[in-house]
């Protein structure tokens, strides 16, 4: 999934003449910290709340030399993006076609149900994350044992850890009756380490994964 793809037209931007005003209404309206900034069309840069601390009638156009230089082109892919949210600490992304003409935003609020599908955290199922080393990383040797009991993993998520030869894999799963395939993993030497929606009990990480969903669904 690519920017061209998330891309939103419920934000609308700012343009030059727009007073400092105007960007703390549109920020509030919008639930946005950062705005883009428009010259006749023409991509200018990211206003943020903090640079609005300027007499409300003042024009943006004074502001310009201050605007952030962040964007993405169209083609950008959904991990880049959050990448690129995380790191710049911003709400949102303008995204410029290839003739670096303004298409629209990508924001944060419209990432979340993406991210929901592709990892299909609403889909009904269980979860079981593995600790291995990843000498061991054999997603078809996982997907094998899944499979053995008649199901099918959803999505996956592979965690690494700094100084280290430990892997941790999140394997989404379409069935919530999981004890066959612990048993499994548990005979191929597979550790275990949490369990969600199944019949062993976790360690305590369940409910950081239940704030999660919680908060997929607001």
């Amino acid at each position: 999934m690519t920017a061209a793809e998330l891309i939103s037209n419920l934000i609308l931007p700012l343009q030059t003449t727009d007073t400092v005003q105007t960007a703390q209404e549109r920020m509030t309206e919008f639930k946005v910290t950062q705005l883009p900034v428009l010259r006749e069309g023409q991509f200018c840069g990211l206003i943020r709340e903090e640079q609005l601390l300027h007499p409300a009638e003042d024009l943006i156009t004074t502001l310009e030399k201050e605007l952030l230089q962040v964007f993405v082109s169209e083609g950008v892919h959904i991990y880049e993006l959050i990448m690129l949210m995380n790191k710049l600490q911003v709400d949102l992304l303008p995204v410029l076609d290839g003739n670096q003409q303004y298409l629209g935003v990508v924001s944060f609020q419209e990432l979340l149900p993406a991210v929901s599908a592709m990892f299909a955290l609403r889909d009904p199922g269980g979860i079981i994350v593995l600790e291995i080393s990843n000498r061991n990383n054999s997603l078809a040797h996982m997907a094998q044992i899944v499979e053995a009991d008649n199901a099918q993993i959803l999505s996956s998520y592979v965690q690494d850890f700094p100084d280290s030869t430990r892997l941790e894999v999140t394997l989404k799963i379409n069935k919530t009756e999981l004890s066959g395939i612990i048993a499994s993993f548990e005979r191929y030497n597979y550790l275990v380490k949490a369990v969600y929606n199944g019949t062993v009990a976790d360690n305590g990480t369940a409910d950081r994964y239940n704030l999660l969903m919680s908060y997929l669904n607001v």
